[in-house]
């Protein structure tokens, strides 16, 4: 039988390419994804500025939670730990422990804080490449290590050295005078010298050193250090060493790290960046791999079906139904093969370009190095395997199954439409409608995400199921205005009705194409709608003032306060906090003329006597938490500390300004950037402030000026789109995908056609004629998948819609809509008519006479 199977696939190499391709990008998908996994998984993150500390040791960046069962008299315990939002500092004590144990060189304690240099005119100087730039105290040199180039360490508080590639982009030299902004107001320090390291300028940051005295100073943190750097005597291995720092921090809640794990404790936005690959990684492949299934049953059944004639021919030379079903079996097992191990290996470069774009997007740091095994390449291979052998014995399980006697005459005209078939279709779309109603109650985007694409996965397989009767129905409505042209028009009309799944066929990628890319686009859409729409209409502030640098600092605000005409000033520090384990974005507010600038419609309790231990929650998360005003909550800050605080007031604009809300003085002590990311600025009287006065107020603060409403709201509008577009390129792979399988479906349809085309020809058909046929077909194709893709993402898009915004409907860009359904009719177009010019260029006897 696999002898019959390969001489199969040489025959008919064109009616099995359509399933080779299909497979492949399916397979090259499953690759990609699963090493995107695999990276989020066991990625591993360099260090820089500890590369000459074998051991580190660091906070606890985690909130643990233990949980006993009891079940059938045996206990089980489970611990569970989530990364925190902010650095988790040490006690500078803990460096007294390390100090005298025997291996122990010497213990270095870092201390890290925000500090950028600023430029002539006034310009804030990024970190290299446009990252982070920070400070720190010229006694963690070592650390890296960086040595002196020119000039002489910081010795006093008003002097500071930079490292070689920030002073070079900075414009300054030994002896300079320099303004830097760090967490408070900037400052002016004479440069004392440039160091660099000796292994090359860093690439991931910039550093400004300091004398001790004004490091501890400047990063608000007296009494406490980042992470302390053991060096080792000679001859002390990192074993010897990290196993003797262990035992004297056991108790402690401190971590101790070596080789690999020393890059998650310096780059913590690395670490938190491995989660999101996984749930990246996960969600696309997930998604992928459903699509990769129907998109290749679609394709197998389309196959099968052109193959009909020779299969029934099979049946009635004897061969029983359990042969025909190991011969395409076994066709789309290598079939299956040969595209997974091409597929796999395709894969590989397109899971370096997603990394690449995901690194530009900001979405993970360049420090996240891509990590995969075999197990990805394997894992693209079965899938293949599995996806084609099961699509064949979906496909071929009528033809299977036929009488001998009915075979021939079957084969003939296109087979009933099963009601096994329908029934499996109302289930499933019944499963999809079940699926829309648990979406129109899910109210956070980690929920709701997911079950949004399996809802349009789930609802174009009851298309697929459905396709033969949704043709039917189609071309009844359809086949009235066709007749107004009298011969393509007509022959277009019986065409699909005498070929109803042959059109369903190609219907279903196409829907899926349209219902899958709008999902992505407007899912997007409706939340920044949702998202910009509470916050403009909270914000009753006349203007924002906001920082091109690292923030706002207090005195900005200070001097805001004491202009002319200003009557409420708040500051706005943005962090996330954790409740238990539950992640929850969260604000600090400056209590004072809190209610002047500020409106989150406060729906139970009030603002008023908002204070340093006030909680404002939003009406999603006081749901989830079971919280309502009076009630105290346990909320984990950023920094790991617990603090217990009393809710106020529960409000509705949840999405504009986050689900939690504090006093802007509690929080700015527990975030790794003390500094506003925005100044609400209130003014009122005859005496009533403009741009000029409020820019008049901050002029001594470098990068920081005064907006209006409509430039904040320009301003969120590009910062949701550089947030959306990581979304865009993961799922926008799906979509090249579902694009693709148009296209090969058309084509496969297309070119399967040139025995009629010929007979057409024969009975006085022009060519022209024909392809106007084709071009009216290929109408009623877009026209038909145009209305189920635009209802199947309709419907996903409003109960998204209501679940995550309460409205009804979900914003959709009308030009972007458009686009969509024009993407639809070319590619459908050019799928039709490419194929059917080939199909006519032999001599209409010839055709014949070849395929008897």
């Amino acid at each position: 039988m696999l002898r019959y199977a390969f001489q199969t696939l040489r025959a008919r190499k064109g009616g099995f390419i359509g399933a080779f391709l299909a497979l492949l990008c399916a397979a090259a998908l499953v690759t990609a994804c699963g090493i995107l996994l695999e990276t989020g998984l066991r990625g591993t993150i360099g260090t820089e500025r500890y590369a000459a500390a074998p051991v580190v040791v660091g906070g606890d960046q985690n909130v643990h939670q233990t949980t006993v069962k009891k079940k059938k008299g045996k206990t089980k315990v489970k611990h569970k730990a989530k990364p925190i939002a902010e650095r988790a500092w040490l006690p500078a004590s803990t460096a007294g422990k390390l100090s005298g144990l025997p291996g122990v060189r010497s213990v270095v304690p870092e201390i890290t804080f925000p500090a950028y240099a600023v430029a002539s005119g006034g310009r804030i100087v990024d970190g290299v490449d446009g990252k982070d730039s920070y400070g720190h105290a010229w006694a963690s040199a070592a650390l890296t290590p960086f040595a002196l180039v020119d000039g002489a360490a910081p010795t006093a508080d008003d002097q500071v050295v930079l490292d070689r590639e920030l002073a070079r982009r900075a414009g300054v030299a030994t002896g300079a005078k320099l303004t830097v902004q760090s967490t408070g107001s900037p400052r002016t320090y004479r440069v004392s010298g440039i160091a660099a390291p000796r292994g090359g300028d860093l690439k991931q940051q910039s550093s400004l050193f300091f004398s001790t005295g004004e490091a501890e100073r400047l990063s608000g943190r007296e009494g406490q250090v980042t992470v302390l750097g053991v060096l080792p005597k000679r001859g002390v291995s990192t074993e010897a060493l990290a196993g003797q720092v262990k035992k004297a921090l056991d108790g402690t809640t401190a971590q101790v790290a070596t080789g690999g794990d020393r890059g998650p404790v310096e780059f913590l936005d690395a670490s938190k960046a491995r989660v999101k690959l996984v749930s990246m990684g996960g969600a696309i492949g997930g998604t992928s791999l459903l699509v990769a299934i129907l998109v290749v049953v679609g394709t197998f059944a389309l196959s099968i079906q052109q193959r009909h004639r020779e299969l029934a021919l099979l049946r009635a030379i004897a061969a029983t139904p359990k042969q025909v079903r190991q011969l395409i079996g076994r066709e789309a097992l290598i079939v299956g093969l040969l595209a997974g191990l091409v597929g796999s290996v395709a894969g590989l470069p397109i899971a370096y370009w997603l990394h690449g774009k995901f690194i530009d997007f900001g979405a993970i740091p360049d420090t996240l190095n891509v990590t995969f095994s075999v197990f990805p390449f394997f894992a693209a291979i079965g899938a293949a395997l599995l996806g084609a052998w099961a699509a064949a014995r979906i496909s071929a399980r009528r033809t299977a199954r036929i009488r001998p006697a009915e075979a021939l005459a079957e084969s003939a005209v296109e087979q009933r439409f099963a009601w096994g078939r329908l029934v499996v279709g109302v289930v499933t779309l019944a499963g999809g409608i079940v699926l829309l109603v648990v979406l129109s109650v899910l109210k956070t985007e980690p929920a709701s995400t997911p079950v949004t694409f399996l809802s349009v996965v789930v609802l174009a397989v009851a298309v697929s199921l459905l396709g033969p009767l949704i043709a039917r129905l189609a071309i009844a409505l359809l086949g009235i205005p066709l007749r107004a042209s009298r011969v393509a028009g007509y022959l277009a009309a019986a065409n699909v009705r005498a070929n109803t799944k042959r059109m369903a066929s190609a219907i279903t990628p196409l829907a899926l194409l349209i219902g899958m890319a709008c999902t992505v686009l407007f899912v997007q859409t409706t939340m920044n709608n949702a998202s910009s729409h509470q916050a403009e209409d909270g914000n009753k502030a006349d203007w924002v003032v906001a920082s091109a640098g690292p923030g706002v600092p207090a005195r900005a605000a200070s001097e805001l306060r004491s202009a002319p005409g200003v009557t409420a000033v708040t500051e706005v520090v943005r962090t996330s906090v954790r409740v238990g384990l539950d992640k929850y974005p969260a604000q600090g507010l400056s209590t004072e003329g809190l209610r002047q600038n500020w409106d989150p419609d406060v729906t139970k309790g009030s603002l008023a006597g908002f204070g340093a231990d006030s909680l404002a929650l939003s009406e999603v998360a006081a749901d989830h938490l079971g919280k309502k005003p009076g009630d105290t909550l346990k909320v984990t800050l950023g920094d790991g500390t617990v603090r217990t605080l009393e809710v106020r007031a529960v409000y509705s604009r949840g999405l504009g300004f986050g689900d939690l809300t504090m006093a802007h003085q509690l929080v700015v002590r527990h975030v790794d950037n003390p500094l506003a990311s925005s100044v609400l600025v209130r003014t009122a009287g005859d005496g009533k402030a403009g741009r000029e006065q409020l820019q008049s107020a901050v002029k001594a603060f470098p990068g920081v000026g005064v907006m209006d409403r409509g430039q904040v709201e320009d301003l969120q509008a590009e910062v949701q789109q550089s947030n959306a577009e990581v979304n865009y390129v993961a799922m926008g792979l799906i979509i090249a995908f579902t694009a693709i399988a148009v296209v090969n479906t058309l084509a496969m349809s297309v070119s399967d056609r040139f025995r009629e085309f010929a007979l057409l020809r024969l009975v006085g058909t022009t060519r022209r004629q024909v392809m106007s046929m084709l071009r009216t077909e290929s109408l009623v194709v877009v026209l038909t998948a145009a209305v189920l893709g635009s209802g199947i993402a309709f419907a996903v898009l409003t109960a998204f819609s209501i679940g995550m915004t309460g409205a009804v409907a979900p914003a959709v860009e009308p030009w972007w809509y458009v686009g969509v359904l024009a993407l639809a009719a070319l590619l459908a177009l050019v799928a039709t008519i490419v194929p059917g010019r080939l199909s006519l260029t032999g001599r209409p006897a010839d055709v014949i006479g070849s395929r008897q």
